[in-house]
């Protein structure tokens, strides 16, 4: 969601770094804005807009081991791009990040990359998908069947992935809001792959089973000025339904969301039907975080309390943030993620 675009700061030109977190409310003159009522099309649109300034293919899970130990697992492709059009060798102006994360309860491990599009080492094709960076891939004959490979220092992950269930579109038929004054992406996630494969750890191998959530999302002003950060929520029940919601932080805080049956039917949420509220924070990074969260929908009669599976799940990457599996208690059980970003060094 949104919430994902925070990789692109040290992308954007400086000037605009005031506007907005990250820059990311300042206009995007001569790029193109999401437009209400537009259909997504597919498979073209699992591949890249580089008319649009931003653009993600961002992908979580919660997993669990033979010895029940739990896991959680991060593998993102960002594209970004400093002007309108897509441009040859190393002329293009579209620019790419990777980042990767394992994340157990004692620890987490986290990798980053840089590339430079137009000259193979970064993009997305449709059809067969491919989306990469250097060696770490996220491939397979079409989104419904994926192999995601990536690496650090200390980790790597190798995981298959089948999607159980269809494609949501947020908002209205994809076209999310993202503020009071209008903001908007194209936002849609394949919330229901089945997860399996191998995580290696500095321990060793670990043969993982799991759940797994695909975003992808892409704009060029998606933030308000005066927007600081977010939380954004992905929830998986152990009655099969899913939740997505997220708080832009800002003079006024916005909130939007989608309520997802355990048969992909959908339920978009306005601003202020979902809330989430700080119960408990942690110092990470010399800074305070809320890791544990009440969350409530009414018209779900849901109540429950989202806490970090391990409080120091921060992403030491270019520009730092929180991303990290959580639990899920009180009305409905379950597991999901959770992201945060926005929050100053004390």
């Amino acid at each position: 969601m949104s919430a994902r675009l925070l990789a692109f700061l040290l992308l954007l030109p400086v000037q605009a770094v005031a506007q907005g977190f990250a820059g990311l409310g300042t206009t995007a003159d001569g790029f193109t804005n999401p437009v209400r009522g537009t259909a997504l099309e597919f498979p073209a649109d699992h591949g890249a807009h580089p008319s649009y300034r931003i653009e993600w293919w961002y992908l979580t899970a919660n997993m669990t081991g033979p010895d029940n130990i739990t896991y959680g697992l991060q593998w993102t492709l960002f594209r970004s791009a400093l002007a309108p059009e897509d441009g040859q060798g190393w002329d293009t102006p579209q620019l790419w990040m990777g980042h990767a994360a394992i994340t157990t309860p004692d620890a987490h491990y986290v990798a980053e990359r840089l590339a430079r599009g137009g000259v193979g080492q970064a993009g997305v094709e449709v059809s067969p998908f491919r989306a990469w960076i250097d060696d770490w891939i996220m491939q397979g004959p079409n989104l419904d069947q994926l192999k995601v490979t990536a690496s650090g220092t200390d980790f790597a992950f190798d995981m298959g992935l089948r999607a159980q269930g269809p494609l949501v579109l947020h908002g209205q038929g994809g076209y999310s809001v993202k503020s009071a004054a209008g903001q908007a992406s194209y936002y849609y996630s394949q919330p229901f792959f089945d997860l399996s494969g191998t995580l290696t750890l500095p321990e060793g191998d670990v043969a993982v089973t799991g759940q797994a959530w695909l975003d992808r999302e892409w704009s060029s002003q998606p933030l308000a000025e005066d927007q600081q950060g977010w939380d954004w929520f992905s929830l998986s029940f152990d009655s099969g339904d899913k939740l997505m919601g997220f708080v832009l932080r800002g003079s006024s805080n916005f909130t939007a969301g989608t309520w997802i049956t355990a048969t992909g039917q959908t339920t978009a949420l306005p601003d202020g039907a979902f809330t989430a509220a700080p119960l408990g924070w942690h110092g990470v990074a010399g800074r305070d975080v809320p890791i544990i969260w009440q969350v409530t929908l009414p018209e779900r009669n849901l109540d429950v309390v989202v806490s970090a599976m391990n409080p120091d799940a921060w992403m030491t990457t270019s520009v730092p943030y929180w991303e990290g599996p959580v639990t899920v208690t009180g009305s409905h059980s379950g597991i999901g993620y959770l992201e945060m970003t926005g929050y100053e060094n004390d």
